[in-house]
C-alpha cells in the first residue's frame, strides 16, 4: 500500500483531505502532520521524519497565508513558504518521494487583461507572493519530481476563509462595502482536494507547474453576492474599489488563471464556482 504524507494536516486544505481520505483507506495509508509533529522548518527534523515514514507522495498543504502580516513579517513567511518547502523538496528526492506542492495566483502582479499561463512571467507584488514563488523554485530545483499547482480565493467549510467571514459579518451587519475591482476564481479546497488526488491515482505522472481553481472569474463583490444569495442573507453590499478599502500588501488586479493545461495533461475539468460555493454553505446551514 502507498504511503501520503499531508503537510499541514490541520489547516483548510489539510482538512479537506481527511475527509476524502475514507474514500482512499483501501489503497493508501494517510499520514496527517501539523507544526508540532513535524517543523518543516527544522531540516533535520524533515529528513528524519521522512527517513521513518518513508513516504510515496508527500503533499505540501500548509503554508504561511497571512498576506498583509507578511508584509513585517517577511522571515516568517520565508521560512515556511520557500525555506520549508526546499526541506520538503529535498527529503522528497532522497526518498523517492514525489512532491505535490500548493502554490497561489499571487505570483503574478495582476497587470493583465488575459488569463494567466503556467509558462507567463512571475512578478508577485507583496512578501506572501515572492514567498511562495521562491518554494516554488526551491521544489522545481530539488525535486525534477514535483507536481505544483497553483489555486486562488480558497475557501472551504473548514477554519477561516472569505464565505465563512461573510457569512459571519451578514449576521451582524445591515450593510457592507466589498471590493469590485479584482478579479480572481473561487475555489472550494475541496474541489483542490479531489483534483490532488486524482493525480495521485494516475499512473503515468507530468511533473511541473500547473493551474488548478473553479471558474470562471469574478469579483470579490459578486462572489459575496452570490454567497448572501445562497445564504438568504438581505444584506446590502456596495461595490468599492481597491482604493477604498486600502491594505498593507498590494493585490493583484486581475489574476485568472488558464485551466487547459490541468484539462488536457489530467483530464481534470474544474466545476462552476457558483455550484461549488453552494455546495459550501448548504454543508454550512447544516452543522
Amino acid at each position: 500500500m502507498k504511503k501520503i504524507l499531508i503537510i499541514g494536516g490541520n489547516g483548510q486544505l489539510g482538512n479537506c483531505f481527511r475527509k476524502l481520505a475514507p474514500e482512499y483507506e483501501d489503497r493508501f495509508e494517510f499520514d496527517f502532520t501539523d507544526s508540532q509533529t513535524l517543523n518543516i522548518i527544522d531540516r533535520d527534523q524533515v529528513s528524519d521524519y521522512f527517513y521513518d515514514f518513508k513516504p510515496d507522495y508527500c503533499i505540501n498543504a500548509s503554508a504561511y497565508t497571512a498576506v498583509d502580516l507578511a508584509e513585517t513579517e517577511s522571515e516568517k513567511a520565508f521560512a515556511v513558504n520557500a525555506e520549508g518547502v526546499g526541506n520538503l523538496a529535498e527529503a522528497c528526492a532522497e526518498n523517492k518521494t514525489i512532491f505535490i506542492h500548493i502554490s497561489t495566483d499571487y505570483v503574478f502582479d495582476g497587470e493583465t487583461n488575459i488569463s494567466y499561463s503556467e509558462d507567463d512571467f512571475t512578478n508577485p507584488q507583496g512578501v506572501y507572493g515572492a514567498s511562495k514563488e521562491k518554494g516554488e523554485d526551491l521544489a522545481m530545483d530539488l525535486q525534477p519530481k514535483t507536481i505544483i499547482l497553483r489555486t486562488s480565493w480558497l475557501y472551504s467549510e473548514f477554519n477561516k476563509n472569505f464565505v465563512k467571514t461573510m457569512l459571519h459579518l451578514f449576521e451582524v451587519k445591515e450593510e457592507l462595502g466589498i471590493v469590485d475591482d479584482q478579479f480572481g476564481q473561487p475555489t472550494n479546497a475541496n474541489d483542490l482536494a479531489q483534483a490532488v488526488m486524482n493525480i495521485v491515482e494516475k499512473e503515468t505522472k507530468t511533473y511541473g507547474i500547473f493551474h488548478f481553481s473553479n471558474y470562471p472569474e469574478t469579483t470579490w463583490f459578486n462572489f459575496a453576492q452570490k454567497i448572501a444569495d445562497f445564504s438568504g442573507s438581505k444584506i446590502k453590499l456596495n461595490p468599492i474599489k481597491t482604493s477604498e478599502f486600502p491594505t498593507a500588501a498590494k493585490r493583484p488586479k486581475r489574476s485568472t488563471m488558464s485551466l487547459d493545461k490541468i484539462e488536457e495533461v489530467y483530464k481534470i475539468e474544474p466545476k462552476y464556482w457558483q455550484n461549488s460555493l453552494e455546495e459550501c454553505i448548504q454543508i454550512l446551514q447544516k452543522s
